[in-house]
């Protein structure tokens, strides 16, 4: 009879590649991974892992029983949320990230409600990118991702994830206060060839959006800074070294020397919630979705 628990354990190290990313993902030690595995060869009566330099590969037989341990587990998720379903009580916990302005402008909001109309519940959150917080909801080392695309480049969504939309967030320019443009109502994004941006760090979904979108118009990018954080761009900006995209979800109190000035043609980030769909009859995910919808209506609002 194969053991649940040492499925969930070779399930783990076909995910993560390595024994290493298993044990960090499970929250145990190495050897305790190492332990299961042993255990799970033993019953399966052949070798699941081979060593593959300094590392681990898994042989025919262990990429045969993986692919049986994630439909076995899949199901098992469908089975507790059925359950759930059932009883219909929001509780145990539940494990959520969102990118950085999100968890800024959004958790504080929708986690307060979630605790005082759900006390039994245990949320835990994360700050993460969209596709390091998508792979994790893939991976089941998350319940639920507050995710983001732009109105011109949609995030690519792998199958077997459900998503809801939480609200549509506006983003300005953000200039120094002396900018040439400073005193318009509104600006055309054409209108910054000449100038240097501050933009986030290479390879993060929203730096390639910028680039995708300056260049759309004819734009080629000049690009002076880079900075993670929105509050560092909007301190750069105010230095007088750049301009920069402000969104205003949880933008907070512009610096003294920086203008936001809205775009005639509106720059859009959709924002949604997105987990699997395997457990999409879990109370618990219902419930975070509507808060996290709810508060998004009162930011639109």
């Amino acid at each position: 009879m194969l053991n649940l628990e040492r499925l969930r354990t070779l399930d783990a190290v076909a995910r993560h590649g390595s024994v290493g990313g298993a044990a960090d993902n499970l929250h145990v030690t190495t050897s305790a991974v190492s332990q299961q595995l042993a255990k799970l060869e033993r019953e399966a009566g052949q070798p699941l892992l081979a060593k593959n330099g300094r590392g681990v590969r898994l042989t025919d037989a262990g990429r045969l029983l993986a692919e049986h341990a994630a439909r076995i587990l899949s199901q098992v998720q469908v089975a507790q949320a059925d359950l759930e379903a059932q009883r219909g009580r929001v509780v145990g916990e539940l494990r959520i990230a969102g990118f950085a302005t999100a968890a800024r402008g959004l958790f504080p909001a929708a986690l307060t409600a979630l605790r005082a109309d759900h006390p039994q519940l245990a949320v835990r959150s994360d700050e993460l990118e969209a596709e390091d917080s998508v792979r994790g909801v893939l991976l089941g080392d998350l319940d639920l991702a507050v995710v983001l695309d732009w109105y011109n480049k949609p995030l690519p969504l792998p199958d077997g994830l459900a998503k809801r939309s939480v609200l549509d967030d506006l983003a300005d320019v953000a200039m120094p206060v002396g900018h040439r443009l400073a005193g318009r109502s509104a600006v055309d994004l054409e209108e910054f060839a000449s100038d240097e941006w501050v933009t986030w760090p290479e390879g993060e979904f929203c730096h390639e959006w910028l680039m995708f979108t300056l260049r759309g118009k004819g734009v080629e990018p000049r690009i002076g800074h880079v900075a993670r954080e929105h509050a560092t761009q909007l301190a750069l900006v105010a230095a007088g070294l750049g301009v920069s995209v402000a969104p205003r979800l949880g933008r907070g109190p512009v610096p003294e020397g920086v203008r936001v000035v809205p775009v005639r043609d509106a720059m859009r980030r959709h924002v949604y919630a997105v987990w699997r769909a395997d457990a999409d009859r879990r109370p618990s995910i219902r419930a975070a979705v509507e808060a996290l919808a709810l508060a998004g209506r009162g930011l639109e609002g």
